[in-house]
């Protein structure tokens, strides 16, 4: 294998050709992204960018010196708008095509918009946090649409700013559909304590010039808007590809999409052996995770290992550090097997079929739920492992 191209510049696709040189691979690797930007930290965007806390020189995951150590062929700002899989090329936006012998799609997401004449912020880049940290302040109104990880995430820094948010979720509570309506009241009661209007159970029909239009056809002033209401896996220019897209490019066990092609981070789908479904996530350690078991697996495919990790999460909302393990979406039970919702600090364990499948603990220190990922990827069942907790 002479050449491996990597396409997407993030963390997924960083630690894929780091880990290409740890394995010693000595040929040509292309990192290809679309971003202007050397590869750099997402998750501080809704956090420590948007609140001002940092500036955004301390967001690059690596200093420009170690990226030349790799000895790349790094090219930025070019977007990829093609792939021949029988040619072995990737075509990008300004026409040139790059040959490969093995290829990394790690090429991410993008948010969803709403329709509607009316601006609209979304979060996933560092330019879309910097637009929209320059238009917070006092007074200001916010209005965010989507109450998951990064719209919760986002309210809680906009109202620590001083502005006026309102937070719009169809569903019952935050994160409902993940972790259950019990912990997403806990949710819900800390941003109206902090001076959130929190409006559950409605759906947005537009964004306009003044703010958002309910269902209902309520108006919900604002002078900002920002739309997180999920996300598209960014597969389009595979589309003649011959490989199988269905929410993601469709993976293995081994991360592997095709002939000498693998997908790792936010765009892959694949299959978790561990927990025997297919999955697709969009967390920070897991884009890293994935990326170092594509590049070990497309190095050596008839040794490779199935990637089955128990997944990582984590968020900062408030004065509440949220962490969870596991696979919390479609659970058949949640139980509190530490502290009190009441007081928002707790670890809560979650059942699918008759197995420990996940864990989220707020406002606990680490160690708390450290245990608990070990039961998750070892499979042990509810009856074994949650009465003995409880009795703890």
């Amino acid at each position: 294998m002479s050449r491996v191209v990597v396409v997407g510049a993030s963390a997924a696709g960083l630690a894929a050709v780091e880990t290409l040189r740890r394995e010693g691979y000595e040929g040509a690797i292309s990192l290809v992204g679309d971003e202007p930007h050397a590869p750099y930290d997402r998750p501080p965007l809704s956090k420590q960018i948007l609140s001002g806390e940092w500036n955004p020189k301390r967001l690059p995951l690596r200093p420009y010196a170690d990226l030349d150590a790799l000895g790349l062929d790094l090219r930025l700002g070019a977007a990829a708008t093609g792939l021949d899989t029988a040619d072995r090329t990737v075509l990008l936006a300004d026409g040139e095509r790059v040959a490969y012998d093995g290829l990394i799609v790690a090429t991410g997401v993008r948010p969803r918009r709403l329709p509607g004449e009316g601006p609209q912020h979304v979060l996933r880049t560092v330019d879309d946090a910097l637009a929209l940290r320059h238009r917070l302040g006092a007074g200001r109104r916010l209005a965010v649409v989507g109450a998951g990880f990064l719209g919760a995430e986002a309210a809680a820094v906009a109202a620590g700013l001083g502005a006026r948010v309102t937070l719009i979720e169809p569903a019952p509570v935050p994160l409902a559909h993940a972790v259950g309506a019990e912990v997403g009241d806990v949710l819900s009661r800390a941003h109206l304590e902090h001076g959130v209007d929190l409006r559950t159970g409605v759906a947005v029909a537009e964004v306009t010039e003044g703010g958002v239009r309910l269902a209902d056809g309520t108006l919900i002033e604002a002078e900002d808007v920002l739309v997180a209401i999920g996300s598209h896996p960014n597969t389009e220019w595979l589309a003649d590809s011959g490989l199988t897209v269905g929410d993601g490019l469709v993976c293995d066990a081994y991360c592997a999409a095709g002939p000498g092609v693998y997908g790792a981070g936010d765009v892959a789908r694949w299959y978790n052996p561990l927990f025997g479904t297919e999955m697709r996530i969009e967390h920070r350690t897991h884009a890293a995770e994935q990326g170092m078991a594509a590049a070990r697996n497309l190095l050596h495919p008839g040794e490779g290992k199935p990637f089955a990790p128990v997944p990582y999460f984590w968020s900062d909302q408030y004065d509440m550090r949220i962490q969870a393990y596991g696979y919390l979406r479609g659970h058949d039970e949640v139980a509190v097997v530490e502290g009190e919702l009441a007081r928002r600090r707790f670890v809560a364990v979650y059942r699918t079929g008759d197995r420990v499948t996940g864990v989220l603990a707020v406002g606990m220190p680490p160690k708390a739920i450290r245990r608990w990922r070990q039961s998750i990827a070892t499979g042990s069942t509810w009856e074994e492992t949650v009465p003995a907790a409880e009795s703890a």
